[in-house]
């Protein structure tokens, strides 16, 4: 009998992670593990509140899953059934593993994929201006994520890090924590430090108003965009869309978004909430085909679970099956 679980687990962050709306210390995640006494599937997860998501919630919203599972409920039964979030990611992604360790055929040869390492970006959390270069020389990586979201000290922010990095690409995510009064002082700004992409500028209800102004960088969807189904709607607005699996629901869901989103000409970030390697695992499989990967959520934390992803600096290497897949 096939037999689906849940569990919660903490892992702590080295320091603290900064955006323009939390500050955290920990690492909250649920694991969801599917089972027939023989092979055994996980996946990761982590309930996000921007999205109204709880542990407990989450863990329920998992086990209410468990007859169905039982009873044979596949991939894509459950993309068709079950809301788009953290607890069906957790169930695809343990489905994904459970049927690669169940056939003996890993998640790459199932999906004609032959994975590649990747350059993933390094993330500067939201702090004071000298603080942020600080980060910045010290993280000495050729991609960095910069987070914004904190008001007019957001232009000497970027400014700040693009002196103490020179040669770095920057990625700038405000986290919805701009607004109309001061998009375009800070898109210049980005402009002027050469930044690549600008991630959810506005909160998602009011993100309207990318449509009708210029775009000096390019701008991506990240709270504004959870399925394959909010593509098409957004294109007016926004250059490229972050695929994240928490908010797909999984990897099947991912990797219909990525496959959608070139299709419509639209850049492809593949990104990540703060996890473990288990968490960024499956996303790897979604990430070969986008053009930002972000997938450092075990570099933040104070210690990964093993066996971890293997991370040369910034080239993460595809997951060894002992972890996933």
């Amino acid at each position: 009998m096939i037999r689906l679980t849940v569990t919660a687990e903490v892992f702590p962050i080295a320091g603290a992670f900064r955006i323009s709306r939390e500050s955290r210390t920990e690492a909250k995640v649920i694991v969801a593990t599917i089972t027939d006494g023989t092979h055994t599937g996980r996946g990761e997860a982590v309930p996000y509140p921007r999205y109204g998501e709880t542990m407990e919630g989450v863990i329920a919203e998992v086990e209410a899953e468990a007859n169905a599972i039982a009873e044979g409920l596949d991939r894509e039964g459950l993309r068709a059934t079950m809301k788009a979030g953290a607890a069906r990611n957790a169930i695809d992604c343990a489905l994904w593993d459970f049927e690669a360790k169940r056939s003996g055929e890993s998640v790459a040869a199932k999906l004609g994929l032959t994975l590649s390492p990747l350059t993933t970006a390094y993330t500067l959390s939201l702090g004071e201006p000298e603080e942020m270069a600080e980060a910045a020389r010290n993280a000495a990586r050729p991609l960095l994520k910069v987070k914004l979201g904190g008001g007019r000290a957001d232009e000497a922010r970027i400014a700040a890090v693009r002196e103490a990095a020179p040669e770095a690409t920057l990625i700038v995510d405000a986290n919805e924590g701009w607004s109309e009064n001061n998009l375009l002082i800070n898109m210049s700004a980005c402009a002027k430090a050469g930044v690549a992409l600008i991630e959810q500028p506005l909160p998602a209800s009011r993100d309207g108003v990318l449509a009708n102004i210029s775009h000096p960088v390019p701008i991506c969807a990240d709270e504004s965009v959870h399925t394959s189904g909010d593509l098409e709607r957004l294109t007016a607005r926004y250059d490229a869309v972050n695929v994240k699996l928490d908010k797909a629901g999984g990897l099947t869901e991912a990797l219909a978004m990525v496959k959608a989103a070139k299709a419509l000409d639209l850049k492809v970030m593949l990104g990540c909430m703060v996890g473990t390697s288990l968490s960024m695992a499956p996303a790897i499989y979604a990430a070969q085909e986008a053009d930002f990967v972000d997938v450092d959520g075990p570099l933040l934390l104070a210690e990964d679970r093993t066996p971890g992803l293997h991370y040369e600096g910034s080239i993460v290497h595809p997951p060894i099956p002992e972890l996933w897949g």
